[in-house]
Parts: C-alpha cells; structure tokens; sequence
C-alpha cells in the first residue's frame, strides 16, 4: 500500500454503516486514500457505491464506524465544513445551473474562497484543462452537450480548491471518446496533488487510471487490492470486465 511506501492516508473510512430508514445500503466498509492516489470503488447498482460517497460528504450519517480525514473525524460535520476542509464531491448527473453560464457556474463552485487571485488563476486554469470551456464561458450550460457538461460538472468541483475529490459515475452517458479525454485529464489533476476516490459501473477505465481499488456488493467490500491485481482477478474480470 501507498502508506508502506512514505504516503500518508487522507481519507480513512472504518466500518461504516450507513442506510435509509430500514434500509441497510452498507454493512462495515472500510477503506481508505493516500495522497497522491486515485482509488477507485465498483459495483454494480445498489452496491453501496454512491452510499459511500454520501456518507463521506456527511450528506448521510453513518449509523456506526468512523471517517477520518487529515486523520480528524468528519462523519459528525456538516456537509458545508466538510466541503471548506478540502473534500469536494462531483455529483452523478452534474447537476449543473442550466440557467447559469458557464462562467457563472465555475463561479459558483468557489463561492466559499475568498482568495480571489488564487481563484482567477485556477479560472484560467479550467480552461486550460479543458479548452472547450474556454471558449463557452458566456453559453449557458443547460445548452451544452453531455460530454461538455460532464466537464463542467468536474471544472466547477476544481474550483472549490479540493484535496479529495469525489467523483460518482463520471463515465455516465458518454461516448468513449469523451470519457477517454475526461479520465486522462484526471491523472492531470492527480498530478497536481489532488487525492481522488472515483465510483464507477466502467471498471475498464476505471481500473487503468487507478492505483488501488475496491469492488463493493450488497454494500460490503468483497474484494481489494491494487488496479493490476483486480484487472487480473478472475473474479473482477468475470463480473466486471466481460470475461467468460
């Protein structure tokens, strides 16, 4: 593991529990990311995947277990302080401001800094990621296409200066091509000291951008280890990799 090594976790979760009403959607995961790592969680749907990023960003409260981050409990916070710590989710369906610009929804992703240089640079620094929003930043963003809007959903959650990032399906709906440029410009991020834990259903892309991984069914990690290990388990291949 990444700590074995000299990296220092920045994210723990310890036997989480987490549901809704009588319904148990994660039964005591753990599992945790280093800095300078991008973990990956599988499952099919209703695995527990988005569960668990809910429970990170304290939008669902575990019923038990704990979540560190930066080695302090966060499953007690608000999802605001969680959010100002450095912990950004991109959600599932970007859930963009379609009435907004562009612009206006990059705006809206640092509304909580008030480092207002430090904020126009990383502006600039959107459109250079992703140079198909510079050009776009006056067009509202409920008239882009999928792809496009998937970018911006990932551009806004930059702008809140995260040091984990959160992504949950970002793959969804797009044409393989798209999702090629969306992954690669996630090793770009990573490389810029942004710790990243990405939900997939695509573990092919998923599994060759990442360093480790857990695969998660009936909310409980069956199966972890490093991105090569699971690409080569014949569990993960026959589930989730189209082996035979």
């Amino acid at each position: 593991m990444l700590q074995e090594r000299g990296f220092r976790a920045v994210l723990t979760l310890e036997s989480i529990a987490a549901g809704y009403g009588r319904i148990t959607a994660l039964k005591g995961i753990s599992l945790e990311v280093s800095e300078g790592e991008i973990v990956a969680v599988l499952g099919a749907n209703g695995a527990g995947k988005s569960t668990t990023l809910k429970c990170i960003s304290g939008l669902v409260r575990p019923r038990s277990g704990r979540i560190l981050f930066d080695g302090k409990r966060i499953d007690r916070t608000k999802p605001f302080r969680i959010a100002r710590m450095g912990v950004v989710q991109c959600p599932e369906g970007r859930r963009l401001f379609a009435n907004l610009t562009v612009r206006e929804n990059l705006e809206m992703g640092a509304y909580a800094r008030r480092d207002t240089r430090a904020v126009a640079a990383d502006m600039r620094h959107m459109t250079s990621l992703f140079p198909t929003l510079g050009v776009r930043l006056k067009q509202k963003a409920g008239t882009l296409s999928g792809g496009e809007q998937q970018m911006l959903a990932l551009a806004r959650a930059l702008m809140a200066a995260p040091r984990l990032l959160l992504l949950d399906e970002p793959s969804l709906g797009l044409a393989p091509i798209l999702i090629e440029e969306i992954f690669q410009t996630l090793g770009r991020i990573r490389k810029e000291g942004v710790a990243i834990l990405i939900v997939e259903q695509n573990a092919h892309v998923a599994l060759e951008i990442a360093d480790r991984g857990y695969v998660l069914e009936t909310g409980n990690v069956v199966i972890s280890g490093t991105a090569e290990g699971l690409r080569n388990d014949p569990r993960v291949v026959e589930a989730y990799l189209g082996g035979s």
